[in-house]
């Protein structure tokens, strides 16, 4: 049994529906119009007539030839007198030629009564010269018997029609809604988690060919999200629980040990602070992500010089400079003015020199560049480490993304630098991307347009 508010039974009622519209539109125009519409073709093929035979190189012959095949009466009359009559011209249009003539009337068309046959008379007269008229009669023969043979045809065919529809429908209904409903079942085994169950059909319809397509795609970004939110819980829970062991692990030695030891107690206590700020950090780039991928935050675009803000953010390494011997070497205009978020765009400038910090060479150097090209600037991030992978390219933008798939803590950052960075990016509308080479780096680059 077909449900009410199920595909099939739409499509099965829409298909019924079609098929009464069609029937009734038989009847109506078969047996209730029949007899006006058999009238208005026979005042047409009159005026028709009329015209053909007010040609002046018309012959008799052919005159008569009309009036046989159309068997209609032809009376060419001058004045009162009749000059000919050729057809079957019983009926009497002698008051209807003097009313005509009367009245001047250059084409009129009668219908009226005939009272010696009962039955309908068409008379459609025409005036061809100064005193010349043309009067063409027919009968208008009654069509019950023919309409209520077709009325008797109708019912049957009506019958035959309409269970025909019924069952065919039905037919098509399943058969168009049977894909949709194995599609539907599909996605209700993916819902409970059977992420590997792959979406099939075997109809050749385009749109329902292009439909499963479509899923099978949703399904592999969804079972990628998925394999991505387990590593995203790993990896942050591996990140805050090293911090807090630490914490807890000092603070008890500080209680426990090293209370009445001042150097020791100041070394556990920066210990304690450094991991607080590394949890810090990681709190506030997952707060960060989530603002950035929910789109809850807008951008506060601003006239600002890029150069300075980069000069800015590089004194934050100084430490690095005189302890690690980070050399930071750093090209540029002498001014460059953009639009953009200060803020987020200070983020995407830190994040990416912390991923070149995490990853360039033994000789330690990080190449900040920018470009001055014609319709745009472009930034360019460079370190000297192993470069990165052709097959890793596509993916080094997600969270927490390994090739190897296995977590590494980096030195400064948490693994979602460069996912806050691609969401900044693309919500700025600035191109983005990344250029590497095996044994010489990597270059991160974006860039921004010209005003």
């Amino acid at each position: 049994m077909l449900k009410k508010n199920s595909l099939s039974f739409q499509i099965w009622k829409y298909l019924i529906l079609f098929s009464l519209s069609i029937l009734a539109f038989l009847w109506l125009f078969q047996v209730v119009l029949l007899d006006r519409y058999y009238e208005w073709r026979r005042v047409e093929e009159s005026k028709e007539i009329a015209n053909l035979l007010d040609q002046k190189n018309i012959s008799e012959e052919e005159v008569e030839k009309i009036s046989y095949e159309q068997d209609i009466c032809v009376d060419l009359s001058s004045g009162d007198r009749t000059l000919y009559q050729v057809g079957n011209c019983y009926i009497n249009t002698s008051k209807i030629k003097a009313n005509f003539i009367y009245n001047e009337q250059k084409e009129k068309t009668y219908i009226f009564e005939n009272e010696r046959f009962k039955n309908k008379v068409l008379v459609y007269g025409k005036k061809l010269g100064v005193d010349t008229y043309l009067f063409l009669s027919t009968s208008l023969e009654p069509l019950n018997k023919t309409a209520n043979i077709l009325a008797h045809q109708l019912f049957y065919v009506t019958i035959i029609v309409f269970i025909l529809s019924f069952v065919i429908a039905y037919f098509i209904s399943r058969h168009i809604s049977n894909p949709i409903v194995k599609i539907s079942k599909i996605s209700k085994k993916i819902a409970k988690g059977e992420i590997q169950t792959q979406f099939e059909t075997e109809e050749d319809l385009q749109e329902l060919n292009e439909l499963v397509t479509s899923l099978n795609e949703m399904k592999e970004e969804l079972a990628k999200t998925e394999d991505l939110r387990r590593d995203l819980m790993a990896n942050v829970s591996h990140d805050l629980k090293t911090p807090l062991t630490l914490i807890k692990a000092y603070a008890e030695m500080v209680r426990d040990l090293h209370y009445n030891d001042e150097e020791k107690r100041c070394q556990s206590l920066n210990t304690i602070i450094e991991e607080t700020d590394r949890l810090t950090v990681l709190v506030n780039d997952i707060l960060a992500l989530s603002k950035e991928e929910a789109n809850v935050e807008t951008l506060e675009m601003e006239e600002i010089d890029l150069v300075k803000e980069i000069q800015t953010i590089l004194t934050r390494y100084d430490v690095l400079k005189q302890q690690e011997n980070y050399n930071f070497i750093f090209k540029h205009p002498k001014s460059v003015k953009i639009k953009a978020d200060k803020k987020k765009l200070e983020q995407v400038i830190y994040n990416l020199i912390n991923n070149a910090i995490n990853y360039t060479g033994e000789d330690k150097k990080i190449y900040i560049t920018i470009l001055d090209e014609e319709k745009t600037y472009r930034v360019e991030i460079k370190d000297t480490g192993k470069g990165i992978k052709e097959e890793d390219l596509p993916h080094i933008w997600e969270k927490y993304y390994k090739s190897n798939k296995n977590h590494q803590r980096n030195h400064y950052g948490t693994g979602l630098g460069l996912s806050i960075v691609k969401n900044i990016l693309e919500h700025h509308h600035f191109k983005y991307g990344v250029e590497s080479k095996k044994n010489k780096g990597s270059t991160f680059y974006f860039e921004i347009p010209k005003e």
